[in-house]
């Protein structure tokens, strides 16, 4: 354990550089002050700038780490899956019984039918999926998901605009813009990097202009901006196309960049301007779809075009929707015409890893995996360009998985899936159409689950082994997305009960499976040593185990493009015709009228003029909430506190319906129903109502969700490149029969 004597005049206590490493948007340093083998309080970072502060979710952490409910020993089911029934085993018997099963399922069915569920409820770089996967890869392979619910949109429109997902500036390249666009983006609640909320107030403070566009005045709103633009959920990309068709009309292109940096742009054009499909793309054409008044969506545009440079940061939230992939290309195609890429103060809107070291996310399309071997690649992929999203068609689409459980082969998918082993992650509780989930998982043959609580996922584990937390271990964090900064995550206390490491788990299943010890014999400090020794950018791994913390100084900003934008000859775009592609011939190619090669607005089956709007008049949304992190936090009291999970609708929509805030309402719609308390604000649109994801599932004997968990509500469809449909649901809701007290 590396650690500091404190400040403090009791010399017993030590200070362990340590950190918060779960999919928050941030990954902070944490400061454990230590007495006796526990932990009395958590400190963040007060260094250097600059400062990657914790914000309320890791602070609470040590409520989180000695929480009663902690899983304290192995359990083996006795009930029927999903009753909650366990009775205690030893770690013999239930590694026992899991490598039995496993060979079983393995000999019986084939390496196919064994479902990783791995998920982002630990980001360590050890820690977490990663010894699982290793260990299944051993075992003779394992079947796996594509598209990730949080950004398979904007990765996928990063890659066919700019071929890859390396886009936007650094957070403190804002300063030199002269308007800033926030588009379906909270950074006050998500994150987005810890200096984020810090640079946009100074953004403010210098007088630069702030925009959020949204659903819900957001506390970035609030907080930052000068003009809040609500917007109707699932048309970002009519109003993005109608801003289009002002900055054309009103000749305020950047022809000059267009003509050198991009492809496609005519064909963009007679979209726009209607010679396509007889109808022009007006800002009056936009207004009667998003409700964003005709003369507000023109004012914006001019505003864009003529404040160069100006950042259209484009979120990831909206894109989180059916034909979501559309906004994103439009956003990203907005940026190019008015030629803000590749230029201090400009914003090429995207995916938005700007900076990233040698080790990227985007990785290649091989794989290790037996089970993917020589599968061809997925129609609607962009196989031909490397990076983004791995397009072999043996994995199975994360949105599909209870379809794929319950059909299989007969249903069109790669396997019959029989066995799923769960790791960091709450699966059910975080995956499309709950209902659906809770038949999958009963029809598996066998569950296995890593966990520290008993989920809703944990609860149809057939074993559950119970795993420390990252206080308990070593590990090293990377930054959420892309920050030039990393986190060692030193190890502050013993393990709690009996709890264990990923990794140490893996390591005493692989000897009963007759498999080498998980990723060798390294021990667990030598095995970090390497992953940083990958890493071009960490040039001292003893310093950053002492500190806590690496700040990688850069020599200057990162910008996008810029090489691309400085040297075209030289740094052609890593797009097939080495150019930005308004017009993607990759996309082209695929023929499918739900993938335009240009960006398009489309509609979809529950959007606000479907047929289905007459019996559920209200438009879901699922946003990410400011005390959990997807469904960690979620059982904090001290989190729990600060903001009760609730629905929120307007007055307006509230008035009609007999709902006061504070009473329970049911939202509802024909996959499911939920009881939650409502809060009536005009801090959401008329006919939107939000339930922010994350909380936990709980059916009463009804069948009705008395925890609100909102997947309950949810889509499991996904557009063609991927993207989910978490903020495309129609639902109605009423008054139930108790109220709060």
């Amino acid at each position: 354990m590396i650690a500091k004597k404190s400040a403090l005049s009791d010399e017993d206590i030590t200070i362990v550089p340590t950190g918060c490493c779960h999919d928050c948007g941030g990954r902070c340093v944490l400061k454990a002050h230590v007495k006796d083998g526990k932990i009395l309080r958590l400190e963040t970072d007060n260094g250097e700038q600059p400062q990657i502060r914790a914000c309320l979710r890791g602070r609470a952490y040590r409520q989180r780490l000695y929480s009663q409910d902690r899983l304290k020993y192995p359990l083996r089911r006795v009930g029927d899956r999903g009753e909650g029934k366990f009775e205690r085993v030893s770690w013999d018997e239930a590694l026992d019984e899991v490598a039995s099963k496993m060979t079983k399922i393995k000999e019986t069915y084939g390496n196919s039918t064994i479902f990783l569920a791995a998920g982002s409820g630990n980001q360590g770089m050890l820690h977490g999926a990663p010894p699982v996967g290793a260990m299944l890869l051993a075992f003779g392979g394992f079947t796996r998901i594509w598209g990730v619910a949080s950004y398979e949109a904007p990765l996928f429109a990063s890659m066919a605009t700019y071929g890859t997902i390396k886009t936007g500036n650094s957070r403190e390249d804002l300063l030199n813009s002269r308007l800033v666009i926030i588009w379906g983006w909270n950074p006050a609640n998500t994150i987005w990097d810890p200096e984020t909320s810090f640079t946009l107030a100074k953004v403010r403070e210098k007088g630069i202009k702030i925009v959020v566009l949204d659903s819900r005045y957001t506390d970035t709103a609030a907080a930052f901006a000068h003009q809040w633009i609500p917007i109707r959920p699932g048309t970002d990309a009519a109003m993005l196309i109608a801003m289009a068709y002002v900055i054309i009309t009103e000749d305020m292109v950047d022809r000059a960049f267009i003509e050198k940096y991009t492809v496609g742009f005519e064909k963009y054009r007679d979209y726009i301007l209607g010679h396509e499909d007889g109808e022009p793309k007006t800002p009056k054409w936009a207004e009667e779809i998003t409700t964003v008044p005709a003369e507000t969506i023109i004012t914006l545009a001019r505003e864009y075009a003529l404040s160069k440079p100006a950042a259209l940061i484009a979120g990831w939230g909206p894109a989180r929707a059916a034909r979501g992939e559309q906004y994103s290309r439009a956003a990203n195609v907005l940026t190019a015409i008015t030629g803000n890429i590749g230029i201090d103060g400009g914003y090429a809107s995207g995916f938005m890893r700007a900076y990233s070291s040698r080790e990227t996310a985007s990785g290649t399309h091989g794989s290790r995996n037996p089970v993917e071997k020589d599968a061809p690649p997925r129609k609607n992929s962009l196989y031909k360009l490397r990076g983004g999203t791995n397009p072999n068609s043996a994995r199975i689409h994360s949105a599909k998985v209870y379809d794929a459980i319950l059909r299989g082969r007969a249903g069109g998918y790669p396997t019959d899936l029989k066995m799923a082993y769960v790791v960091a992650s709450n699966h059910l509780n975080q995956h499309p159409n709950v209902r659906r989930g809770v038949e999958a998982f009963k029809a598996l043959e066998f569950v296995v689950v890593h966990e520290q609580f008993m989920t809703p996922t944990a609860k149809f584990g057939d074993i559950v082994l119970p795993v420390n937390t990252f206080m308990e271990r070593n590990d090293i964090a990377p930054p959420w997305l892309g920050s030039p900064y990393y986190i060692y995550l030193n190890k502050a206390v013993d393990s709690l009960f009996e709890s264990k490491s990923d990794l140490d788990i893996v390591r005493e299943l692989s000897k009963k499976l007759g498999l080498p010890p998980g990723l060798g014999a390294m021990k667990e400090e030598d095995i970090l040593r390497t992953i940083a020794g990958r890493r071009d950018d960490i040039s001292d791994y003893e310093q950053m185990k002492r500190d806590g913390v690496v700040k990688i100084k850069l020599s200057e900003l990162v910008v996008s493009f810029k090489e691309q934008v400085e040297n075209p000859d030289s740094n052609p775009f890593p797009t097939l015709s080495g150019k930005i592609e308004i017009y993607c011939e990759h996309l082209a190619e695929m023929d499918n009228p739900l993938l335009p090669p240009i960006p398009k607005y489309l509609t979809h089956s529950e959007s606000y003029d479907s047929p289905l709007a007459a019996k559920y008049p209200l438009q879901l949304l699922t946003t990410h909430y400011k005390t959990r992190a997807h469904s960690t936090w979620h059982n904090v009291p001290w989190l729990q506190e600060i903001e009760p999970h609730s629905v929120w609708i307007n007055p307006v929509d509230a008035e009609k319906r007999g709902i006061e805030n504070g009473v329970r309402v049911y939202v509802f719609n024909d996959r499911g129903k939920i009881r939650i308390p409502a809060k009536v604000t005009e801090r959401i649109m008329p006919g939107v109502v939000n339930v922010s994801q994350g909380a936990w599932y709980d059916p009463n004997e009804q069948g009705v969700d008395i925890g609100g968990c909102a997947n309950v509500l949810t889509d499991d469809a996904h557009s063609p490149s991927g993207t989910h449909h978490m903020n495309s649901a129609l639902v109605q809701v009423e008054p139930a029969e108790e109220v709060v007290p």
